[in-house]
């Protein structure tokens, strides 16, 4: 485990440095747009998880009482619903910070 981290902070330190290196005039280092793709990528990533534990938790309540599929189908729309809107909110967000 810890190899796996020092190799992540690594490769983190090393994407964030090329775009500084990168750069001929003596501009600013305008380092948004990484921000934007972790940002994005991690609101998609813990909404996917999210939402996959919601699908199987309600799965697996649809298992244990089918007489209950009305009430549990709905209240698991509505849960998806929220959860896909966060990551709808950070990609609103985002394109507003771009600007």
């Amino acid at each position: 485990m810890r190899k796996l981290q020092y190799f992540l902070m690594t490769l983190s330190v090393l994407f964030c440095a090329v775009p500084a290196f990168a750069q001929t005039g003596s501009g600013a280092v305008d380092l948004a747009p990484i921000g934007i793709g972790i940002g994005l990528a991690l609101a998609a990533g813990l909404c996917g998880l999210g939402q996959g534990r919601a699908t199987g938790s309600a799965v697996e309540a649809l298992a244990r009482n089918p007489g209950a599929r009305a009430g549990i189908q709905l209240l698991l729309i509505l849960g998806l619903a929220f959860i896909e809107s966060l990551t709808l909110f950070t990609l609103v967000i985002i394109f507003i910070k771009i600007k």
